[in-house]
């Protein structure tokens, strides 16, 4: 009887070790595979828009976004043309529609003309199709006046997501943003712009501007003054980034690859 109680206690024992290891190696196995998910969805990085450029030549893109109206554009040119200086005009489909002669200036006079859509819509509100159509026919109006296609677009309030950027690359153009905002919408005067910019502006940044505020054109020749100061070049954004062989990091800042 001691004997048969004996085994019988051992069986028990070992039952409930095969049993003990098997969960723990259930338990381990399950944490692995949450793991290397977690592991795998820190590795998927959403798509961005150009922010910025990593460089070491001191220069600076400056752009302005067309939406409003025109009434300071000769203004602007004049300026830009006094102090030698070539930007980007980021034009709204339906703002080159009111003003063709407008954009036929700006372009004759040598500046760089992209994309910021075609109405001005929330994009990311719209399916792929719709995005690529926003580019496309915006792109349409600049051919149709001024005889040049561009590659570059900017998005309607600076909003985005996954889709919108998609529908922008696999078409062509490149998405560009910007680190540097002079808040000059909301009535700001030059030297409360330029206090925002002075103490950060460096190598690589893209500024945003829009036409048609209340003191962007009265405060361009200082802030363009204040810029070449600090001794960088103020170019166009198609001089600033780079073409092609390049990645974008988790700040939007575009990087040649080596």
């Amino acid at each position: 009887m001691f004997f048969v109680f004996n085994k019988q206690k051992i069986y028990t024992y070992v039952v409930s070790i095969i049993t003990v290891v098997v969960l723990f190696c259930v338990a381990n196995n399950i944490n692995n595979k949450s793991q290397d998910t977690i592991q795998t969805s820190t590795n998927v990085q959403k798509s961005l828009p150009i922010y910025n450029v990593q460089t070491e030549e001191k220069k600076v893109a400056f752009t302005m976004n067309c939406a409003w109206n025109a009434d300071d554009i000769d203004s602007i040119l004049k300026t830009l043309e006094e102090n030698n200086t070539k930007i980007t005009f980021f034009m709204v489909g339906d703002w080159m529609d009111k003003f063709p002669d407008a954009v036929k200036k700006i372009y004759e006079a040598g500046h760089e003309i992209a994309s910021h859509s075609n109405t001005h819509p929330h994009v990311n509100n719209l399916s792929y199709e719709e995005n690529v159509s926003q580019i496309e026919k915006s792109n349409e109006k600049i051919e149709k006046i001024t005889g040049s296609k561009t590659m570059l677009y900017r998005v309607p309030y600076g909003e985005y997501n996954d889709t919108v950027i998609k529908a922008a690359e696999e078409n062509g153009y490149k998405t560009i943003q910007w680190n540097l905002d002079t808040l000059d919408y909301t009535g700001k005067t030059g030297e409360e712009m330029w206090d925002r910019m002075k103490n950060k502006i460096k190598e690589g940044d893209i500024i945003l501007s829009h036409n048609g505020t209340e003191h962007t054109a009265d405060s361009l020749n200082m802030l363009i003054k204040n810029i070449k100061n600090k001794g960088f070049e103020i170019v166009t954004v198609s001089n600033l980034i780079y073409k092609d062989n390049y990645t974008i990091d988790i700040n939007g800042t575009q990087m040649k690859n080596n």
